[in-house]
């Protein structure tokens, strides 16, 4: 059963590229419906990580890597943040296993994912 990754991005083409190179690495790759719904949708599909860009219409990254620490049920899923601008710092203070700096390479989220996921 391949692993399954859920991507939080904004931007079409940005999440189509991520899609398709995770997709080529043998991931199966979702997308969240709906902000709103993050916690339930996290416990029903139950990715084995979630790739969030913190800067998102609506919504903070981080403050989203917040509610899924703070749920008990969620505390243990892999979740790597990406942005523009170096959030490095917070992202790791407020618990996330990982954060890429854009534009990164490819390679540098294929390895810290299977890394994450002990692949």
């Amino acid at each position: 059963m391949p692993k399954h990754v859920m991507v939080l991005e904004d931007e079409p083409v940005l999440f189509e590229l991520l899609e398709g190179l995770l997709s080529l690495e043998g991931y199966r790759v979702s997308k969240l419906a709906s902000l709103e719904h993050l916690v339930p949708e996290l416990k029903t599909d139950r990715p084995d990580a979630v790739l969030i860009d913190v800067n998102l219409k609506g919504a903070n990254g981080l403050d989203l890597l917040g509610k899924i620490r703070s749920d008990q049920e969620l505390k243990g899923m892999v979740v790597l943040l990406t942005s523009g601008a170096d959030y490095r710092q917070e992202a790791e203070d407020r618990g996330a296993d990982g954060f890429l700096m854009k534009p990164y390479m490819p390679d540098d989220l294929i390895s810290v994912l299977r890394q994450k996921l002990g692949e």
